[in-house]
Parts: C-alpha cells; sequence; structure tokens
C-alpha cells in the first residue's frame, strides 16, 4: 500500500474508532441521563404512549386510564373516588410529576421496573403491546370510606388504620383533600388547577396522615403509662402518691387538670379513665427522661416511618429538664406526633406489645397477575411485655366503658381507648386538636386500631373533645373494619 493510501487508511480507521468511542459513551454512560432529562421529550412520550398498570383496594381498581385528544402524550391518569383515595395513591400528571406510590412504584405501572423485563421481552416476541403492572394494596374500602366520611365535615383532620398483627395500614384519610385527575394532564388548566391547589392556604394537597406532626395531647399518657409499667414501679390498681395540687420540679408553677376529676393519689387506671394531667406529668418527671425517652423510641418516635411513602418523624425531645418532661409525658410541650404514630402505638398496645411494621403495599404485580413482589410482615419492636400489654388494654377498656372515651362503644365488641385533646398556639391561642386512638378486639383478637385527630375550624372551643368529635369517626372505622372481617 502507497503511503498516501496507508495515510487515509489510518485516518478514516480514527473516525470509525471515534465514532464507536462516541456511540457507546451515549449508550451507556449517559444513557440514564439522557433517559431523564427533562427535554428529551421522546421519553415522555413513550412513558404516556399506553395505559398505566392500576393500583387495587379489595381486588378493584381504584385508577384507570383516559385516552386523551389534541396532545402527543396518549393517556393520562384517571381516579375513582380521587379525594378519599388522594392520601394513598398520590398523583400522577402529565405536568408535574408523581407523588407517593404512584411514583415510588412508578417503574410497576408503567411496566419499565427491570423485574418485568422477561415479560417485555415475552411481548415483544409475541408483538404484544407493553403493559404496566398492578400495586395491590392492604386497604379497606369501608374503612376508608368511613374515615374521609368522618372528617370531610370536620374541616381539617386525618386518620389511620392499622391492623396490629400484622401492620397492614386499613385506612389513610386527609382532608381537606383534592382530585388528583383535575390536573392529571398537560394543559394550561392542568398546570393553573394545580398552581391554585398548591398556593391554597388549606394545604389540600399535604398528607396530614403521614407529613403533619401535631402535639398529641392525652393520647401520648399511653406511652407514659407503658413506661409506668415497663419500670415495674406500678400497678394498674396501685395509687399513686400525687397531691392534688401538683407543682412542677423547679419550677412554682402547678399542673392543672381539666375540670373536678378525681386525681389526688388516683390509680393509673382511673388517671387514664379521666385523663389526670397530675399524675401522668409526676410519673414522667419521676420516671426521668431517659426512661421516658427509650419508652417513645420503642414506639417509633424520633424516626421516619416508610409505608412504602415517607412519613415524618414524631418527635419526643432528648433534652429536657424535669419539668419539660412532664409536660411532655402527657403530650404537650415540643412533644409532636403524626396519626400514622399514634396508631402504631394503640397498634403495639393491641397486639400485647409487639409493634408490627405499618405497611400498606401487599404485592406488586406484572401485567398477567403474577406476583413481583410480596411484603411480609416484619416486626418491628416490642415496646412493653405481653403482660403488661394486657395491663394497658384493660386500663383503655375502662376508658371507654366508663371514662372519656365512651362514644367509641361497640355494642358486643370490646373497645379500648384514649381521648386527648392538645393545645397549640401562642399561649394556647389556637383551637385544641381533638384526638381519639382506639382498638377493637373480638373473640378472634384484635382486627384494627385506629388514631384520629380533628383540627375542627367551625366548632366551639368548649365544643372540641377528642371523646366528642374524634371517638365517633374511631368507631366508623373500626366498625367497617369489624363488618367486613
Amino acid at each position: 500500500m502507497n503511503k498516501p493510501l496507508r495515510r487515509i487508511a489510518i485516518f478514516c480507521g480514527l473516525l470509525v474508532l471515534a465514532l464507536l468511542l462516541r456511540d457507546n459513551w451515549i449508550q451507556y454512560v449517559k444513557a440514564d441521563s439522557l433517559q431523564s432529562d427533562k427535554n428529551n421529550r421522546r421519553v415522555i412520550i413513550e412513558r404516556y404512549s399506553q395505559p398505566r398498570g392500576n393500583i387495587i383496594v379489595d381486588g378493584k381498581a381504584i385508577t384507570g386510564s383516559k385516552k386523551t385528544t389534541g396532545t402527543d402524550l396518549k393517556y393520562k391518569r384517571t381516579w375513582k373516588d380521587g379525594p378519599m383515595w388522594a392520601p394513598v395513591t398520590g398523583y400522577s400528571s402529565q405536568v408535574v410529576g408523581a407523588t407517593q406510590l404512584e411514583s415510588i412504584d412508578d417503574g410497576i405501572l408503567t411496566g419499565n421496573d427491570d423485574r418485568l423485563f422477561f415479560r417485555r421481552t415475552i411481548d415483544m416476541i409475541t408483538g404484544k403491546k407493553k403493559q404496566g403492572g398492578n400495586v395491590v394494596t392492604t386497604l379497606n374500602a369501608a374503612a376508608q370510606k368511613a374515615a374521609y366520611d368522618g372528617l370531610k365535615n370536620r374541616g381539617k383532620g386525618a386518620v389511620v388504620a392499622i391492623e396490629p398483627s400484622t401492620g397492614k395500614i386499613l385506612a389513610l384519610a386527609s382532608t381537606p383533600s383534592y382530585d388528583p385527575s383535575v390536573f392529571a394532564g398537560n394543559s394550561t388548566t392542568d398546570s393553573n388547577t394545580f398552581v391554585k391547589l398548591d398556593k391554597d392556604k388549606d394545604q389540600p394537597l399535604l398528607n396530614r396522615a403521614l407529613r403533619q406532626t401535631y402535639p398529641p395531647g392525652s393520647t401520648f399518657k399511653l406511652v407514659t403509662a407503658s413506661a409506668a409499667l415497663e419500670s415495674g414501679k406500678y400497678e394498674p390498681d396501685q395509687h399513686t402518691e400525687t397531691p392534688k395540687r401538683w407543682i412542677m420540679p423547679g419550677t412554682s408553677r402547678p399542673l392543672n387538670n381539666e375540670g373536678n376529676i378525681p386525681c389526688e393519689n388516683a390509680t393509673l387506671r382511673v388517671a387514664l379513665q379521666w385523663s389526670c394531667n397530675t399524675v401522668y406529668g409526676k410519673i414522667g418527671a419521676d420516671l426521668g427522661k431517659d426512661a421516658m425517652l427509650k419508652e417513645a423510641e420503642k414506639f417509633g418516635f424520633n424516626k421516619e416511618q416508610f409505608v412504602p411513602v415517607r412519613s415524618s418523624a414524631s418527635r419526643f425531645d432528648t433534652d429536657m429538664n424535669a419539668s419539660q418532661t412532664a409536660m411532655s409525658s402527657i403530650g404537650q410541650y415540643d412533644t409532636a406526633a403524626t396519626p400514622l404514630q399514634m396508631a402504631m402505638v394503640a397498634s403495639a398496645i393491641a397486639n400485647d406489645g409487639t409493634l408490627m411494621q405499618p405497611y400498606m403495599v401487599d404485592e406488586l404485580q406484572s401485567s398477567t397477575l403474577d406476583t413481583v413482589q410480596k411484603t411480609e410482615p416484619k416486626e418491628l419492636s416490642r415496646p412493653l411485655s405481653k403482660e403488661n400489654a394486657q395491663k394497658l388494654q384493660s386500663m383503655m377498656e375502662t376508658v371507654v366503658e366508663k371514662g372519656t372515651g365512651t362514644n367509641a362503644k361497640i355494642p358486643g365488641v370490646t373497645v379500648g381507648g384514649k381521648t386527648g385533646t392538645a393545645q397549640h398556639g401562642v399561649d394556647n391561642s389556637g383551637k385544641p386538636y381533638a384526638w381519639f386512638v382506639s382498638y377493637a378486639k373480638t373473640s378472634s383478637g384484635s382486627p384494627v386500631a385506629v388514631a384520629v385527630v380533628v383540627e375542627d375550624s367551625d366548632a366551639n372551643r368548649g365544643d372540641i373533645s377528642g371523646g366528642g368529635l374524634a371517638a365517633p369517626i374511631a368507631k366508623n372505622v373500626m366498625q367497617a373494619v369489624l363488618n367486613s372481617k
């Protein structure tokens, strides 16, 4: 080969090598970033080129897909009873993206998950269009409806119901809510609707069941009662050394009770029945911050939960003096809890002291309904012994039978509960939050534990109480679960 031809051959060889290097760089190194690039419209078009898989409750789809017109994004998401289910599903919008289950399990729903590779390969060989899989939830439709219906006329609030023996979430409601269908497309109207919802002062897009922490008020006395029983220093019917007027340590400030209730030297049972601040505040101070912190964290405080949607961490302070510990032990000071957290407290007590990991996805399915992943119940912790849990169950049942929680009674069913009216705002100027946490028990076990919080902006301040506003909602949710068994 003469010299000029050799030079041309070498030059052409270098061009081919450069092309191969560039091609491999794009296909392998840059593939992920190019695929996720917001300016890569081909990815978006492909994403919405077929119907999404569905989110399933009680064997029925609560979602769907609708063919669009006037856009190259062929299908958009739809929901059945969108406002009721939005706290569970989240949204999937062509204009703003996705949240919650619609986001976490997006790969299954679109059919792009790596675990569906074999299914996609078979479909490609047979010429079948790619299809999304399903997300099968643990939710109970009747319980969800009871929760949502109970809340929607009460202003703001949330409900969480759990099956204590497994950790399955049976209901997860939040109000005010929104309909994800109204901004599922990519039109200007969809975009404007989302912006309006996002700026709404009542925060309908906020999942109050998982992301909002509230002062738990007297419902936290269940944690304090657990710590007391676990310490071995207290028994349910043993009188406490609690003066009628108890001054918090290091202060000249008395801790007051609500009304003329029998709190002087009251037993743990009577103090829970009437929600005595002095008894449980003094117990918290006497046990000390470290013991109270240890018990609170066994129930899940100070740690985010993933169900699989992330839930904000509930809070019990790690650095407090004795009087602050006393206030924290009755659910005030800086103590704050999500409704999920307080449902976990009730669930652990109902499950004889074992706290199961809460979850709301039972299984992931391929488009042919084959199981891709199955969630197995998992023990999270043991906040109290079986013996002490049963003692506390007995105390909670007294609350419902003849204490502040009588509105939660269900004929023929054993119900345990605890009311709470949590103060908030500067100098407690805000309207209190009404709480109720409870469980229902039959001869075959405890199928449901519930936490309800109501922010009722329309109620008179004097009418706000956990027993009055929240307990009837909890009762209806428990009844719905019992009826479905």
